[in-house]
């Protein structure tokens, strides 16, 4: 019995231990890219001994791209290993290309800083040009760095987008931008709605759409209420924005046959 009971507690350590690294971690790159600062995001999700995740190659959240990945870890040596697979959104100059990369990471802690480092290796998307290889370090992170704008997923296609303001009528005026074009100018938000249209769908995968205030009303911040409407399902969003900071949703286009379609991204 106490052989058993052992045994069952060094089971439950190792899995805890693998159950630790769930979570959002940040580092830098070493490489030379299209970005002056390649900042790393992986949000990594552990179950058993299998890894899979998203992550986020950026200069900030305006300009990244967006991967998923999966992979193993060994809970003896506090290894992962991680493959890049598919694209999920990306935002990045038109010059600049996508490195598709894998990960060999090792865990470690001293204190309360916990740290993944190791090496990556990589190639332009679709090719065999290597756009590695280099080392890096990650620490764990309490919140990602893209909380702020929300992701929702559809495969609708024609996608309705009502603006009214939020709570009490105070002369909010907002432009709407939609991938950096504008499709509302100067319209005020009221009990009745501006609405707009956008289509996402397999060849248009990603759209953003920006609220920027003209104008902060009798009561600041400018406060919107977004219904958004794809096919039977509906979304209310909460946005706010400033004279110096916009508001941003992002559609993403994700069908069940299109995940198997791009897995030689």
């Amino acid at each position: 019995m106490r052989c058993l009971l052992i045994a069952g507690l060094l089971w439950c350590g190792s899995l805890a231990r693998a159950q630790d690294l769930n979570g959002y971690w940040k580092g830098r790159l070493t490489m030379t890219g299209c970005f002056p600062e390649n900042n790393i995001e992986l949000q990594i999700r552990i179950n058993g001994n299998e890894i899979t995740g998203d992550s986020y190659h950026y200069q900030n959240i305006y300009y990244y791209v967006k991967k998923k990945f999966n992979g193993r870890y060994d809970p003896e040596q506090k290894k992962l290993k991680l493959h890049e697979n598919i694209v999920t959104t990306w935002q990045i100059p038109y010059h600049c290309v996508i490195c598709i990369k894998e990960y060999e990471l090792v865990y470690s802690r001293e204190g309360d800083v916990e740290t993944l480092m190791g090496d990556w290796v990589g190639n332009i998307q679709h090719t065999n040009t290597n756009c590695g290889p280099g080392t890096i370090v990650l620490t764990r992170i309490k919140e990602s760095a893209f909380k702020e704008i929300p992701e929702i997923k559809v495969d609708t296609g024609v996608i309705r987008l009502d603006f009214y303001d939020n709570a009490e009528i105070d002369g909010d005026s907002i432009t709407v931008l939609v991938n950096k074009q504008v499709v509302l100018s100067h319209q005020k938000l009221t009990a009745e709605p501006a609405t707009t249209t956008i289509r996402v769908d397999l060849h248009n995968p990603f759209c953003e759409v920006e609220m920027i205030a003209e104008n902060l009303g009798s009561i600041p911040p400018n406060t919107a209420l977004l219904v958004v409407t794809a096919g039977a399902k509906q979304y209310h969003l909460f946005l706010s924005s400033t004279a110096t900071k916009s508001a941003r949703v992002r559609f993403i286009y994700e069908k069940e046959e299109t995940k198997n379609a791009n897995k030689d991204l």
